[in-house]
């Protein structure tokens, strides 16, 4: 593309990865893969009296006694494995879209047609091989698991994909992406990933039940809701559910399947999720910046304007265009 061509004013393009929200369930882990061991974890009301211990301004010491003694009423919500229960069992369905190569709005013909070459050529050269390898990795180490992960005995995932059964020990697999694994489920895994990614397949559906032995009767963590009208909210914690039982938002499985990005500056031997800018909200900090040069507007921009960009930066882009956004250069 000519660097005098512009972005579009429109330019959107959908996501390619579409997890489901993820249902709890507790089994224990010598018998987690027979159904009749497994039921669905609910979420339990409770009334706590917990003790004053953000920071306060005040430095009396009389007046702070009266600070600390005053009760903390609080409602939450909990959800726990009973004590005949020992893992902890999560089930999603993602779908893998093909068509990363067209946007789904564009009002501008010949930058559509730049697109669509670009990042065609990027699928024939790579054949998507380094992203589909990283999400099957995402998917075969748990980390969807998030703060259940922690303190786990054993986890394992089974990914049920075209009449297969592809099974691994999440705790063989990294969550850099630096070792190299040669393992042949996660390879079929990851071929069928990139087939779908590439378009030699339209789509691909994998059904992930995965398994975490924490211990029985031990606290788990579904989603929190986030509540906007706290004049209206009656709990200060409240959790998410599925059909009335614990969950885990849909949001939060696509973000751990996306956490695939090593390649942003000073990179500290942790994986970030697929972010424009990326941001990372529980660090308050974005990793890639305009000053920095290493941002998606920046190296896209250059990157369809014909500009040369690294292979990492590359990786980078077609993984935010998989994510999917709004990306036009609107002037309003």
């Amino acid at each position: 593309m000519s660097s005098k061509i512009s972005v579009p004013s429109v330019l959107a393009c959908e996501k390619k990865l579409v997890p489901s929200d993820a249902r709890f369930y507790g089994t224990q882990w010598d018998r987690r893969r027979e159904a009749q061991y497994s039921s669905p974890l609910k979420l339990v009301e409770k009334s706590v009296r917990g003790t004053i211990s953000n920071r306060i301004k005040q430095k009396d010491a009389l007046k702070l006694d009266a600070e600390v003694s005053a009760a903390n009423l609080q409602t939450v919500d909990a959800c726990s494995l009973s004590y005949e229960e020992d893992t902890l069992k999560i089930s999603f369905t993602l779908k893998v879209l093909s068509g990363v190569q067209r946007p789904s709005a564009c009002n501008n013909e010949e930058f559509f047609k730049v697109f669509q070459n670009k990042v065609e050529d990027y699928l024939s050269r790579t054949h998507a091989g380094e992203l589909a390898r990283r999400y099957a990795i995402n998917i075969a180490n748990g980390r969807f698991f998030w703060r259940n992960r922690v303190g786990a005995k054993n986890m394992g995932v089974i990914a049920h994909v075209d009449d297969q059964e592809l099974i691994f020990d999440s705790f063989s697999y990294g969550l850099t992406f630096e070792q190299d694994h040669q393992d042949s489920q996660l390879e079929v895994l990851s071929k069928l990933i990139a087939q779908a990614l590439t378009g030699d397949r339209k789509s691909l559906l994998i059904k992930v039940d995965a398994f975490a032995q924490v211990g029985q009767g031990q606290e788990v963590y579904p989603s929190e809701e986030l509540v906007f009208d706290k004049g209206q909210r009656k709990k200060s914690k409240i959790l998410f559910s599925v059909d009335g039982f614990a969950g885990m938002h849909s949001q939060k499985i696509g973000n751990a399947i996306r956490t695939i990005d090593t390649w942003f500056p000073d990179y500290n031997q942790f994986a970030i999720a697929v972010e424009p800018y990326g941001s990372v909200t529980t660090l308050g900090k974005a990793f890639r910046t305009p000053d920095n040069k290493k941002d998606f507007y920046t190296l896209f921009d250059n990157y369809m304007k014909g500009a040369t960009i690294t292979p990492d930066d590359e990786h980078y882009v077609i993984a935010v265009l998989i994510r999917g956004g709004v990306f036009g250069d609107s002037k309003k």
